[in-house]
């Protein structure tokens, strides 16, 4: 039996990802863990967070979950959701500066609260509700899901990849934005699945099913 690996590492809602991992998996067994020799033996893994850039890397190492985490991902299938998603890249500006897991060449940086041009609408941040994501390129991740569908978010900062190739998926909130990026058998998205309904289950699904391969 397949076994798809939910990263427990204190942050961020893992149990209602794991519930909606378990509706679509089909026979795939879901492992809630912070056990490497655990997390070892799956066949997919899935970085869930929720929170700030700095607690969830200083939670990864005390853990001794970076180098396995750079290790799997050359291995297996890893999604990334929200701030799981933001530690695949190189270096978050949050609290400071903090650096990250470095497997997607990039920054986060933060969505700016003054209106970027004058005359145009003071953003709220963070940016919480509900955005179209547009497709930027096929892939597996995307199968069955119409394009510029609807999914949630709640976040202050965003990913800026460094190469456009590896930018999944764009939303906008003042300016467009990599909702969703890849590189590999990586993704990650900023947008939670597990509380964007249809799409978001059937990502779920197609990730539960997806080798890391691309075509």
């Amino acid at each position: 039996m397949e076994i798809i690996g939910v990263i427990d590492y204190g942050m961020g809602n893992l149990h209602s990802l794991a519930k909606s991992l378990e509706r679509v998996a089909g026979e795939r067994r879901i492992e809630i863990s912070s056990d490497i020799e655990r997390l070892s033996k799956c066949d997919r893994l899935v970085l869930p967070g929720v929170g700030g850039v700095r607690g969830c890397m200083d939670e990864l190492k005390r853990l001794e979950l970076v180098d396995f985490l750079r290790t799997a991902a050359r291995r297996v299938p890893l999604l990334g959701v929200c701030l799981g998603m933001q530690v695949l890249l190189d270096h978050s500006e949050e609290n400071g500066g903090v650096a990250a897991l470095g497997l997607i060449p990039g920054e986060v940086v933060r969505f700016p609260d003054p209106p970027p041009e004058p005359g145009t609408e003071r953003l709220k941040v963070p940016h919480m509700g509900w955005n179209r994501v547009k497709q930027s390129r096929p892939h597996p991740l995307w199968a069955g899901i119409d394009d510029d569908s609807w999914y949630y978010f709640v976040h202050s900062f965003y990913a800026a990849p460094q190469n456009a190739a590896h930018t999944l998926g764009e939303s906008e909130y003042s300016h467009n934005f990599a909702a969703a990026i890849a590189r590999d058998n990586i993704v990650g998205v900023q947008f939670h699945p597990e509380k964007s309904q249809g799409a978001g289950l059937r990502l779920l699904a197609n990730f539960a099913s997806w080798n890391g391969e691309i075509g």
